[in-house]
């Protein structure tokens, strides 16, 4: 699984993930997590437009990054969601705390890319 991390001119971080977000994926993003969870801006987007395989290590990683994000008063967003990722966040209902954007409406694009 690959990431990337960018912000918008309002100060969002947008994390663009692609692969897949398994066991083996998450442990290769998770300190890029734990490192977004200690930067200071108010929302934080993720991509995942081009994951096509969630399983409950991912659902796990988005949970933790939520949680930490809230405990600070910060808020999270999912965008791109399509295929098996919707089906099981939908099954999960992760929509019910976490907004979510499906692929089809996701409209947020990163103004500039921090690398």
């Amino acid at each position: 699984m690959n990431i990337k991390n960018s912000k918008t001119e309002n100060g969002n971080i947008i994390l663009k993930l692609s692969g897949e977000m398994d066991a083996l994926g998450c442990s290769k993003i998770r300190e890029d997590l734990e490192s977004v969870a200690e930067q200071q801006n108010q929302h934080t987007i993720l991509d995942i437009n081009q994951i096509n395989f969630i399983d409950s290590s991912g659902i796990g990683a988005i949970v933790f990054l939520f949680k930490r994000l809230k405990e600070q008063g910060r808020t999270l967003e999912i965008i791109g969601v399509q295929g098996q990722p919707q089906e099981l966040m939908t099954l999960l209902r992760i929509d019910s705390a976490i907004p979510i954007s499906h692929a089809d409406n996701s409209s947020q694009q990163p103004e500039r890319h921090d690398g």
